[in-house]
């Protein structure tokens, strides 16, 4: 009997190619609109969630003057538990990207942020306008290399949740970093804190000349409400 071919490995001989598809993202948005509209929040979500579901951690922040943006990753799937196939009831999640061609996934979901940021609906990257974005657990990631990649330099205020930076930034997220206010965020009872990860993370930034600002709620890996709101309440003795 012949035997069933390995699925889990490529074919050695086979060629790679890439090329450029269009894609239809989804973008959830809260608050904004008036002519007073000073701070843009741009939430990246984690693993597994969605932007819907996401923002509304953030409904108590936004205002007429604060709109939050929440960009959904483009890779959905079921979460179907244990190893049954998934049915219509299952909730869906998304992930920003894998290890699998992992580059060609960054350079991708940084080509869809900034044209997000580009697009007159959502921001239009207007002048005036303070903006911070945060990112959280996964998102805090994709977060950090979007302001460290983009063809613009938009962020005023960097906000990574519950995750250390990526230990691949290129050196020239240096200048980027160096640029805006980079606030780290850990949960005491975050039962996914690495130390050594955020050893790692503060020693880049000491070498890199970065200065930070921790935080620290006593939660686990969740968005604080609490501190969050503290957060927005510097923002708007910034923008007032």
């Amino acid at each position: 009997m012949e035997p069933e071919p390995d699925e889990s490995k490529a074919v050695r001989s086979a060629r790679h190619l890439h090329l450029e598809v269009t894609r239809t993202a989804r973008v959830s948005v809260l608050g904004g609109g008036s002519e007073s509209e000073g701070a843009r929040w741009w939430v990246l979500h984690g693993y597994r969630q969605l932007a819907p579901r996401f923002l509304r951690r953030f409904e108590d922040i936004a205002t007429q003057g604060r709109k939050i943006l929440a960009p959904e990753a483009l890779s959905r799937f079921y979460l179907a538990p244990g190893d049954r196939s998934h049915d219509g009831r299952d909730p869906v999640g998304a992930s920003w990207m894998t290890r699998e061609d992992r580059d060609t996934e960054i350079q991708d979901y940084v080509g869809y942020l900034d044209r997000a940021l580009e697009d007159p609906r959502l921001d239009g990257n207007s002048p005036g306008v303070l903006r911070t974005v945060l990112g959280f657990s996964q998102g805090g990631h994709t977060a950090a290399r979007w302001v460290a990649l983009s063809r613009h330099r938009f962020c005023d205020r960097l906000i990574l949740w519950g995750v250390a930076l990526p230990p691949d930034l290129p050196d020239a997220a240096r200048e980027r970093l160096s640029q805006l206010e980079l606030i780290l965020v850990r949960g005491d009872s975050d039962a996914l804190r690495r130390r050594e990860e955020e050893e790692r993370e503060e020693s880049t930034l000491r070498n890199w000349g970065v200065e930070w600002r921790e935080l620290r709620h006593p939660r686990g890996h969740r968005i604080d409400g609490l501190l969050l709101r503290k957060l927005a309440g510097e923002e708007s003795r910034a923008t007032g």
